[in-house]
């Protein structure tokens, strides 16, 4: 819960930052798995994996199962702890240095 709330604090949604706490804590897990562990609903995981891919942070793959219907998905994070930790510093040192221009130019304009 420490490690959601510190993702939190950094701005990061409640469901990605509880998606990245979970498969952080586990080789591979099916969606039904995360539901679950996360206590979350599918399209609450639906959401959060969508923006996790875009970083391309995870890796899924498909389990056919017997017989007929929709094959199992199975998650896992691609990509260093670490890294995604690095990804939102770096955000938010971008977000500090444009609040710092826009002070800057407020003290500029006052200036003139």
């Amino acid at each position: 819960m420490e490690f959601i709330e510190a993702l939190r604090n950094l701005k990061v949604p409640r469901n990605v930052a509880t998606l990245i706490t979970f498969l952080a804590n586990t080789d591979e897990a099916t969606s039904r798995e995360i539901e679950v562990g996360t206590n979350m609903r599918q399209p609450e995981v639906s959401i959060g994996m969508r923006a996790m891919r875009q970083n391309n942070w995870i890796e899924q793959r498909n389990i056919k199962l017997e017989g007929k219907g929709r094959p199992m998905i199975v998650y896992k994070l691609n990509v260093p702890i670490e890294k995604i930790i690095q990804h939102y510093e770096e955000e938010r040192n971008r977000e500090s240095a444009r609040a710092m221009e826009a002070i800057q130019r407020l003290r500029e304009l006052t200036t003139s």
